[in-house]
């Protein structure tokens, strides 16, 4: 959800610039299933343009439809959309619509956030049953400090709220500058994720080669900084060299990323197990354990785009705490 935000706000305010009006659309509760859960969003402005979405394609034409009232009185509104009587989900979401107005002091705040890597949350006040109310509207909070969408903003008790945390940007940072870094680098950034490419030092490519990612760093082992991987980090080591990965495996063993991903067949993960025991025999068993290769879930990847989609399936399953296994098979709704 953090990227998204982060590509609303950009678009709000490139919006901002052009003097349009913005309505914002988000998602606050649902009974039964939905496509999207609470917490997604959606952006529109008065020439009939939308950026996001909330959902597959069933709700947002009536999004529009609903969100002229907005942008007519500037006064915040509920709306709610039943599957249950149309071809879509076999549910109702509730969605708030509430004018945007962006201040300098929030997207300042919001960037600062996403560069130092520190979560912030917002949260959203509301009543289930339809209708226009002053007192709806939605705050974000960085720290110490809050922040309305719309000037003048306040509400007060007996209002439902819907909260909701935005960790920092989730990042894969990708070991490697060979064609199938290339491709995984695409379709890491294809999902919202913030890529970092690490290669040799002496890697002749630039930044240019590697669409999608955000920076390409070569630093020395001894000159790689650490301190940017966290919990929201997943890490793949695609070097092709093995020398290479058990230099950045030594490194990488003083931090604990959310997934630590090695390209190759299992004997190489055990090869690469005995050498980092080797030159560091003190090195905690729960990064050993961590460590998963052959990076990927079994799909019958072939060629490196597969193998891509491989990989980044078995970091989602990872991740959130999911078995990979065909949704006809899992018990219970999909979301749980």
């Amino acid at each position: 959800m953090t990227h998204e935000i982060k590509h609303l706000v950009a678009e709000a305010l490139a919006w901002q610039k052009d003097n349009r009006k913005i309505v914002l659309a988000t998602v606050v509760a649902m009974e039964g299933s939905s496509y999207r859960r609470p917490g997604v969003r959606m952006l529109l402005n008065d020439l009939g343009a939308s950026f996001g979405a909330v959902s597959g394609g069933c709700v947002e034409k009536e999004v529009q439809i609903q969100a002229q009232s907005v942008f007519e009185s500037g006064v915040p509104k509920m709306m709610t959309y039943d599957g249950r009587l149309r071809l879509g989900c076999e549910g109702i979401i509730y969605v708030l619509l509430e004018p945007m107005v962006l201040s300098s002091s929030l997207s300042h705040s919001l960037q600062s956030a996403l560069e130092q890597r520190v979560p912030f949350s917002s949260i959203s006040y509301f009543n289930l049953e339809v209708g226009s109310h002053l007192g709806f509207g939605t705050q974000f909070v960085f720290e110490d400090q809050v922040f309305s969408l719309r000037e003048h903003f306040s509400t007060g008790d007996g209002f439902s709220t819907f909260e909701q945390e935005f960790p920092p940007l989730f990042q894969c940072c990708i070991f490697g500058a060979e064609h199938d870094a290339v491709i995984l680098t695409k379709a890491a950034f294809a999902l919202g994720w913030e890529v970092t490419v690490i290669a040799a030092p002496d890697e002749q490519k630039t930044l240019a080669y590697f669409p999608g990612a955000k920076r390409l760093l070569t630093p020395t082992i001894d000159e790689f900084d650490l301190s940017t991987i966290d919990d929201q980090t997943a890490i793949v080591l695609m070097t092709h060299s093995l020398s290479k990965d058990v230099q950045y495996l030594l490194k990488l063993s003083e931090t604990r990323p959310a997934y630590l991903g090695l390209l190759g067949p299992a004997k190489r993960r055990e090869q690469l197990i005995g050498h980092l025991l080797e030159h560091k025999p003190e090195v905690d068993l729960g990064f050993i354990e961590q460590l998963r290769g052959p990076a990927g879930v079994n799909i019958g990847a072939e060629n490196a785009q597969e193998v891509a989609v491989s990989i980044l399936a078995e970091i989602l399953s990872v991740v959130r705490n999911q078995e990979p296994i065909p949704l006809s098979l899992k018990k219970g709704q999909i979301h749980e």
